[in-house]
């Protein structure tokens, strides 16, 4: 059964700018295997962490570092949880999907109950 559908676009132009503007940004939203991508594959990160509280409808739980965006080997992207947040999913499936194209970065999470 779906428990929660998110989705978040972002401009990767306007993203970059923010990192620019707020250095420390990017330590405080990102854990250090994340922070090493470049700025589309960040942005996307991005949108799959904001895509992520929404459809958990869990912002009071949400830490940044506790929802890293990893690749598996296929290149599929899937999320490791940690803290609060690795409890909260502990009985739940979660599916990701990010794309990056055209200056934009988007991502969508589904969430169900296993």
């Amino acid at each position: 059964m779906i428990e929660g559908i998110g989705i978040d676009v972002v401009d990767i132009a306007r993203f970059q700018e923010s990192l620019d503007r707020t250095p420390a940004m990017r330590e405080r939203i990102f854990t250090e295997r994340e922070a090493l991508l470049k700025v589309s594959s960040l942005a996307a990160r991005f949108a799959a962490k904001e895509a992520l509280v929404k459809a958990l409808d869990a912002r009071d739980l949400f830490s940044w570092h506790d929802a890293e965006v990893i690749n598996q080997e296929s290149g599929k992207p899937a999320f490791i949880f940690t803290g609060a947040l690795a409890a909260r999913v502990a009985e739940l499936k979660v599916h990701l999907t990010l794309s990056h194209d055209a200056g934009i970065a988007s991502a969508m999470v589904v969430i169900e109950r296993i």
